[in-house]
């Protein structure tokens, strides 16, 4: 492999991890790489640069890249973030928490809850008509 395809694949990979990166919602809003400041603390969100950034990261949620993604989550959380509106809710320590709850009891559920929707049910026994059992 040349160092270019290296560096292509370093990219993605790259990418793919900041795309990843919102899904819980404690992490939209806390930037490990400054001490855990939130992201609305540095004013990334007003920062156009940033929010073109994730913009162009909605590429992921195509189908030749989705694919790549192991939690989808994050395609979730980044689609909202395009919203101002969920900006300005996400900076509210208690919306970050609920969202947050929300999340956690989804993922805790989802299996069960999934599997209650597709797995097979019995028919109901069919029950004559009372006409048709007087003589």
């Amino acid at each position: 492999m040349d160092s270019s395809s290296e560096d292509d694949a370093d990219a993605a990979a790259k990418e793919a991890e900041s795309t990843a990166s919102p899904s819980p919602p404690n992490n939209v809003y806390n930037d490990p790489d400054d001490g855990g400041k939130d992201l609305a603390q540095n004013r990334y969100f007003e920062d156009e640069a940033f929010m073109g950034y994730l913009k162009y990261l909605m590429y992921w949620t195509l189908a030749e890249y989705v694919k790549f993604i192991m939690y989808s989550h994050c395609l979730y959380f980044l689609e909202l973030l395009q919203n101002a509106n969920f900006r300005n809710a996400m900076a509210h320590p208690g919306n970050k928490e609920s969202a947050h709850r929300q999340q956690f009891f989804f993922w805790k559920n989802y299996r069960n809850n999934r599997l209650r929707h597709i797995a097979p049910r019995p028919e109901p026994a069919v029950v004559p008509p009372a006409s048709a059992a007087l003589p």
